[in-house]
């Protein structure tokens, strides 16, 4: 009897605790929003910011955070809960830590799909906006199954050192082709393209964030209600199997919303790295493997790192800036490197 009543005890305490957590990172997030709003080179006090957003600003305050600073803002928010959640995913189906769309070449896909599409049709027109998304969709599901076909051997399956190796070749040779594409861009979209590369928010306008919205809020909502399928797939393939689950099935579904997920982030951020690695690694270690908590704690993690990033970024030397993928890569990479050597196989 006692130990029937234990296990419960012991669950209702860790969500508890989970739920916990989330609040305090979703705090964080309020804070981090507020401090972002007034980072610019010109400030609005939090009186100045009260009165515009109740409508009762100037017109050049209402220019600043209307226009400016909030879709920038909510743009951040959401590439970084959709990267890390696409990297959540990645590494819970391949079983592999160091599964993230920006290492595997995810991104690179998709972003040169978004250049080829920027190389014949100027952003500023309504219609190529609202189908960035789809073409880098398009450009992230190629590169994802050229990876797995290449990682994947018949008696082996996808060990995750190959898997990673491919990837990264795979990134490498997707970027040597877009710098030689950049040779017959005139230098208005030369300019775009360095922009892109070196990870900086370029779609900073409303019609950028309702591009990117649905994918978020279809995606994200999908992959957490298939946490329950994440956890059987984590047992591994042969038990997921003895447990009634369609592994190739959920496999395809759950990698196609991460690779939408990866895909509509890089549509309207560019080349930001890492986000996927550090977001559910976090996660993982705030709340537990369990899928339930782990992937909307990834979601958190992921939309607190890019604003925060995003706002140092504005902040360190303004009036200029620095990319936000500059900031995230100073805060991955050595990450990524520590979890690299602690991989035995």
């Amino acid at each position: 009897m006692q130990r029937t009543t234990t296990v419960p005890s012991y669950e209702s305490a860790r969500r508890r605790r989970g739920l916990t957590i989330l609040s305090a990172i979703a705090v964080l997030i309020l804070i981090a929003f507020i401090i972002s709003v007034n980072t610019g080179y010109i400030r609005l006090t939090p009186l100045e910011l009260l009165n515009t957003m109740l409508g009762k600003g100037t017109d050049k305050q209402e220019l600043i955070l209307f226009d400016f600073r909030l879709p920038r803002i909510v743009i951040s928010l959401l590439i970084g809960a959709g990267l890390a959640v696409s990297g959540a995913v990645m590494q819970g189906v391949f079983r592999n830590d160091l599964a993230d769309p920006g290492i595997l070449g995810i991104n690179a896909g998709a972003g040169l799909m978004v250049m080829l599409m920027v190389s014949f049709y100027p952003t500023t027109n309504a219609a190529p906006v609202y189908f960035l998304p789809v073409i880098a969709f398009a450009g992230a599901g190629l590169t994802a199954a050229l990876i797995y076909s290449l990682a994947y051997k018949r008696h082996e399956g996808i060990k995750p050192i190959r898997l990673l190796l491919t990837g990264v070749a795979v990134a490498a040779g997707i970027s040597a082709a877009m710098i030689v594409l950049t040779l017959r861009l005139d230098p208005e979209k030369y300019q775009f393209v360095a922009t892109w590369l070196a990870g900086s928010i370029w779609g900073t306008s409303w019609k950028f964030v309702l591009s990117l919205l649905p994918w978020i809020v279809i995606l994200v909502p999908y992959v957490i209600y298939k946490a329950r399928v994440m956890n059987v797939l984590n047992l591994g393939e042969q038990t997921a199997v003895g447990l009634g689950a369609n592994v190739n099935k959920e496999q395809f579904k759950l990698l196609a919303a991460a690779v939408g997920l990866a895909a509509a982030s890089v549509a309207v951020s560019g080349g930001i790295g890492f986000v996927g690695l550090v977001g559910p690694h976090l996660a993982r270690r705030l709340v537990g493997p369990k899928h339930q908590l782990m992937l909307p704690a990834s979601a958190l993690l992921g939309a607190l790192l890019v604003i925060t990033a995003d706002t140092l970024g504005r902040w360190i030397l303004q009036p200029s800036e620095i990319p936000t993928g500059i900031v995230v890569a100073v805060i991955g990479a050595p990450y990524f490197l520590y979890l690299l050597a602690r991989t035995k196989s």
